[in-house]
């Protein structure tokens, strides 16, 4: 069986700078959380060799918003790594309020690695995504939460 992805997850509080003229969490503010926890979980599951030696900019956004975040509401943000072919990788991120689990946004981001140094791109080593994937012994194991 092969390993699934890790999840990787951050709370997140709304702020009164976070709500738009409508009462809600601006669509802007979603995608800083996208960014945020993305580079949180590189920056916790990458190693510090990796982080000094790649930086990453993003090619693609796709956010879905199903739900309305308020001021009141406590959040999370999952997030996971998708397929990485050549010098693209994708992550999904799920914004979910906390309380009850339900979805309030969903996106697909590609990204692309950059050589810290020269600014160009650059392949990684296949063996650093394993960093980024369940531990073997837990991956065939039950409870475990899909991403998705």
């Amino acid at each position: 069986m092969s390993r699934r992805p890790a999840v990787y997850q951050v709370d997140i509080a709304v702020t009164p700078a976070d709500i738009d003229e409508l009462g809600h969490v601006n669509n802007v503010v979603y995608l800083r959380w996208v960014q945020e926890v993305a580079t949180a979980h590189w920056l916790t599951a990458a190693g510090p060799d990796l982080v000094a030696a790649i930086k990453w900019v993003v090619l693609r956004h796709e956010i879905d918003y199903r739900r309305p975040a308020l001021a009141t509401d406590r959040l999370r943000a999952r997030t996971w790594v998708g397929d990485a072919t050549g010098t693209r990788f994708e992550r999904h991120v799920e914004i979910v309020r906390a309380r009850d689990g339900v979805a309030l946004a969903r996106a697909r981001t590609v990204w692309c690695p950059v050589d810290a140094e020269t600014g160009r791109l650059k392949r990684l080593d296949p063996a650093a995504n394993e960093r980024f994937l369940e531990p073997a012994e837990t991956a065939e194991g039950s409870g475990n939460v899909t991403p998705g």
